[in-house]
């Protein structure tokens, strides 16, 4: 019984320690993750429970952004946005594209703030100004360059192959086993 209300004082410590700004990047992760998840999936699927589970998800990379739930929401937006392309037959519309390749990227990219950022922290707000305008310049360059690019090609109209978009999921998933165990090697 003391090990128990040990941890229950430790965790009333650690609660009444944290800090707004590491809390205000945790905010940040869990609204750009809920924002990914309801432009990824079709209109038809959200109502009900499954946006009270959507949501629960996005909790989870909020207080734990260095376990794997960044990537399982991640995963978790690809197939969402799978299922209203290929099951409910959404067109795939560039700028949804674009707006979830972007709140992908911020996700992640704020779940590594948050992944260096103890809860007790004091930060400099300059600090988390600087990180989110290098994260915009990054979306802002990667959606002019691929709009620049699909321009180019002159395939921006027509409708996708489905194989492609599961094989660039697989390249992804296998680089990162890839990095994963190269890191573990060391």
């Amino acid at each position: 019984m003391d090990a128990v209300t040990g941890r229950v004082r430790a965790a009333q410590h650690a609660v009444a320690r944290i800090s707004v700004a590491p809390l205000l990047v945790r905010a940040g992760i869990f609204v750009t993750v809920f924002a990914g998840f309801v432009l990824a999936f079709p209109a038809e699927v959200l109502p009900g429970r499954p946006i009270l589970f959507l949501a629960v998800a996005a909790l989870f990379p909020a207080f734990g952004p260095r376990r794997v739930w960044a990537t399982f929401t991640a995963l978790v937006t690809v197939g969402g946005w799978l299922l209203a392309t290929d099951g409910y037959g959404r067109p795939v519309a560039l700028w949804r594209l674009l707006a979830i390749a972007a709140l992908l990227y911020l996700a992640h990219t704020l779940c590594a703030l948050a992944a260096l950022l103890p809860y007790d922290a004091v930060v400099d707000p300059e600090l988390i100004t600087r990180w989110l305008l290098r994260s915009a310049a990054v979306v802002l360059g990667t959606a002019v360059l691929g709009v620049l690019l699909l321009q180019a090609a002159d395939i921006g109209g027509g409708a996708g192959y489905q194989w492609v978009t599961v094989l660039g999921l697989l390249v992804a998933v296998g680089t990162a086993a890839l990095l994963g165990w190269l890191l573990r090697r060391r």
